[in-house]
């Protein structure tokens, strides 16, 4: 009975991947028939999201293990901090080495309009309707973003990393992990329209290798902290920084497409070099837990 156990919780891994293609497929079938990832006023995609989770929650059953184990308490309050500043830094970074060197311009006045527009507030001048939209972004958009990101948080960070990390190092869980998330969302990035018009193969490349490398630092704060909530955090300040604020407010002066976004090379290039930093810490996580 203890061996069958053991080797149950061995398949851990490929049961979850498993159940998440699975729990995925009708989602992404309804995306990619209606060509829009935010089909259905987002419902597909929420659908989308939420898969991963599932998926966790079927193998901990499955298993006859604990919920406990996908990392449901806050831990220590910093790391929570750390998660939401770290991709503001690489997002901002980003961005403003675009802007000066004129691959893309500051700022988008038909955007700043329709954020005034949408206020409600009646004439804005551009500096205050771009502050007032990055505190309601930074804050109100973060919560809301939640929703979405701890679906997939529960399932990548929640489950897979601390299970790969009980096999194998730090660097082969961020590089795995990194994989798995990558071709999680190929199907609506090759034949939805989840890119910044780009050619696919273009937008596919640069958002692997943001993706990978994102990898190790959501991996490194999931190791950290012993919870999932930093991923949570991560993923929805990536998101809402990324998608709600610098992206629109960028100009296209020409060729900014393959620049900006999660499918342009400047974010591929600033991930890759905070994943770098992260991976020179990894002497700071704690001792994996083997399983043989």
């Amino acid at each position: 009975m203890a061996q069958s156990i053991q080797e149950s919780r061995r398949n851990g891994t490929w049961i979850f991947l498993l159940l998440t293609a699975l729990i995925t497929l009708p989602f992404n079938f309804l995306v990619l028939k209606s060509g829009h990832l935010m089909s259905a006023n987002g419902m597909y995609v929420f659908g989308l999201c939420w898969g991963p989770a599932l998926a966790a929650i079927f193998t901990i059953k499955i298993q006859g293990r604990h919920f406990s184990e996908l990392g449901w308490s806050f831990g220590n309050r910093k790391y929570l901090v750390y998660s939401y500043l770290v991709p503001l830094s690489y997002t901002f970074i980003t961005y403003l080495v675009i802007w000066a060197t004129g691959l893309g311009g500051f700022y988008n006045q038909e955007t700043v309009s329709k954020w005034t527009i949408d206020f409600g507030l009646g004439e804005l001048v551009p500096w205050l309707a771009i502050t007032f939209n990055f505190i309601l972004m930074g804050t109100i958009g973060v919560i809301m973003t939640v929703t979405y990101s701890l679906g997939e948080e529960i399932g990548w960070r929640g489950f897979l990393v601390p299970e790969l990390y009980k096999k194998v190092s730090y660097t082969k869980t961020s590089l795995i992990s990194g994989v798995v998330w990558s071709v999680y969302h190929y199907p609506a990035l090759i034949f939805a329209d989840y890119n910044s018009g780009t050619p696919v193969w273009y937008g596919l490349t640069c958002f692997t290798i943001m993706i990978i490398s994102s990898c190790f630092i959501y991996t490194w704060f999931r190791l950290k902290s012993t919870n999932l909530w930093t991923g949570v955090i991560l993923h929805a300040s990536h998101n809402v920084f990324i998608q709600g604020f610098f992206t629109p407010l960028t100009v296209d002066t020409g060729n900014t497409k393959y620049m900006i976004d999660e499918f342009g090379a400047g974010l591929s290039i600033v991930s890759i070099a905070f994943g770098l930093y992260f991976w020179t810490r990894r002497h700071e996580l704690p001792a994996r837990q083997i399983i043989e």
